[in-house]
């Protein structure tokens, strides 16, 4: 069954991230590229998203398209990324969003077939 994990980054979160030094910030990253290792034969798709001020939303109403920059909502709480897997069940997508060593938030869903 196929679930995606979002990767959901909180303020608090960056702004640990962003005071970290160069060496403790890699070793970060490099947590997150063992998790990934551990998990590469379940992933079959991931990406990293770029920071919530690069979005463009387009809201549909009344048969009109209204374009603005930024995220769809305000918050403090941003998905920074996500993996599709392809795992047994729900217990499985959670044992794997628990060993996530990054973003303190991961939202699971099943993804439609």
């Amino acid at each position: 069954m196929k679930y995606v994990l979002m990767f959901v980054e909180t303020e608090d979160y960056a702004n640990e991230l962003a005071a970290m030094g160069e060496a403790e910030r890699g070793a970060a990253y490099d947590e997150v590229g063992r998790w990934f290792a551990e998990h590469d034969a379940r992933i079959t798709r991931h990406v990293h998203l770029q920071p919530a001020h690069t979005a463009t939303t387009v809201r549909l109403q009344d048969g009109r398209a209204e374009v603005s920059d930024g995220p769809f909502v305000e918050g403090k709480e941003i998905v920074s990324g996500f993996v599709e897997v392809e795992v047994a069940d729900l217990d499985e997508a959670l044992a794997m969003a628990r060993s996530w060593p990054a973003c303190p938030i991961v939202e699971i869903r099943p993804a439609a077939s």
